[in-house]
């Protein structure tokens, strides 16, 4: 089975330093739900990572995150793609979760659902945090230059084995390629 582990905010759809609080706000990156319709016809299954402080802040309510996500499936399966699962930390930064990325939590729990050791799968990301979580996981990390990608990159505190990308759509293309 070929997976590939998505961020959220920054890599799927644009970021915001406020969060994404509505699915009025959730904006799509240009090409990102055409790489993930993309992946999927190529045999990759898609599942998201993605950490949710806004509800552990009382910003916003579960049902609102489930509408995001609702917009967001809707949206990547009028591209033609589908997102399998999402897996979330709704805990906020303060918290002493295991599922907060830096750590390995999320992808503990995806390597658990689906019976499968993460080492050979790109986990795709914008942030350190996203980074660290996938080595922590064992997983092959790959940074994305759209949120805070741009700004991870230029300050020099990657690991040499991070391969780094402008889009999803690009890092799609190079995974496709090489599958």
């Amino acid at each position: 089975m070929k997976l590939v582990i998505l961020d959220r905010d920054g890599v799927i759809n644009f970021d915001s330093e406020q969060f994404i609080k509505s699915p009025d706000e959730w904006k799509p990156i240009p090409g990102s739900l055409e790489a993930i319709a993309a992946l999927n016809q190529a045999g990759y299954r898609v599942v998201v990572a993605s950490n949710q402080s806004g509800i552990g802040r009382g910003l916003f309510e579960m049902a609102t995150l489930n509408a995001i996500h609702a917009k967001m499936h809707k949206m990547v399966a009028q591209a033609g793609g589908r997102i399998e699962a999402i897996f979330f930390c709704p805990h906020p930064a303060d918290s002493r979760c295991a599922c907060r990325k830096p750590k390995a939590g999320l992808f503990e729990e995806i390597a658990a659902r689906y019976h499968m050791d993460l080492s050979n799968v790109p986990a795709i990301g914008d942030s350190l945090r996203d980074i660290e979580a996938a080595i922590g996981a064992g997983a092959r990390p790959i940074l994305v230059r759209t949120g805070k990608g741009a700004k991870t990159s230029s300050n020099g505190d990657l690991p040499a084995s991070v391969r780094i990308f402008d889009s999803l759509a690009a890092a799609a293309r190079a995974l496709i390629a090489e599958s």
